[in-house]
C-alpha cells in the first residue's frame, strides 16, 4: 500500500511519503518522547498483571481435595442406630515428593470419619481416590441436611492443608 502510493506520488510529481510508518511530529522533525501517556499505561497494566501472576504462583498450594458424596444412597442407619454418609475423596498432590496426610472432619458433635486406609501416601504429581464413611448420630443433627468440612493436612509439613465442605444427609429431626 505504502509503495503503490509513493509509486502514484511520483507519477503526479507530488513528494513522497504521504503514507508512512512514522508520527506526525516526527515528520515535521519535532522531538519524540518516549514516555507517553499511552507507554506508561500499558506498563502499569503489564507490570499488574506479572505481578499478579508472580503472586498467585508464590501463594499456590500444591494439594487439592474434591469430596464427591455417594449419589445412590442418601444416607443409611448402622447396627449401632448411626446416621452413615459415603464419600469419595479425591487427593491431588501437585508437590513434586510424596506427602503423607491426615484427614479430619467435623461439623456435627460426636461425628465419626471411618476409612479403610489409616494413612494416607499420595505420591508426587497423582490423584489418589479415598472412600471414607461418616457418621453420626441422628439427634446432634441440627437439620436435614448439615454442612461438614473434611480438613486435610500434609504430616510433615504444615503449609501444605486444605479444607472442602460437603453436605451430610440425615432422616431429619423427628
Amino acid at each position: 500500500c505504502i509503495d503503490a502510493c509513493d509509486e502514484i506520488m511520483d507519477k503526479m510529481s507530488y513528494p513522497r511519503g504521504l503514507i508512512r510508518y512514522t508520527t506526525e511530529n516526527s515528520a515535521q522533525g519535532k522531538k519524540q518522547h518516549i514516555l507517553r501517556p499511552r507507554v506508561m499505561v500499558y506498563a502499569a497494566i503489564l507490570l499488574i498483571l506479572c505481578g499478579t501472576l508472580l503472586t498467585n504462583l508464590l501463594l499456590r498450594v500444591p494439594l487439592e481435595l474434591d469430596v464427591i458424596r455417594d449419589r445412590n444412597t442418601l444416607y443409611r442407619e448402622t447396627r449401632d442406630g448411626l446416621i452413615e454418609n459415603v464419600y469419595t475423596l479425591k487427593i491431588l498432590n501437585m508437590d513434586s515428593k510424596t506427602h503423607q496426610y491426615t484427614l479430619k472432619a467435623d461439623g456435627i458433635d460426636g461425628m465419626k470419619l471411618v476409612t479403610d486406609a489409616p494413612d494416607i501416601v499420595v505420591p508426587a504429581g497423582t490423584v489418589q481416590e479415598l472412600i471414607v464413611r461418616l457418621q453420626a448420630d441422628e439427634f446432634n443433627m441440627e437439620s436435614r441436611s448439615v454442612a461438614v468440612k473434611f480438613y486435610l493436612q500434609a504430616n510433615e509439613a504444615n503449609h501444605l492443608k486444605t479444607v472442602e465442605e460437603a453436605r451430610f444427609v440425615g432422616p431429619g429431626k423427628t
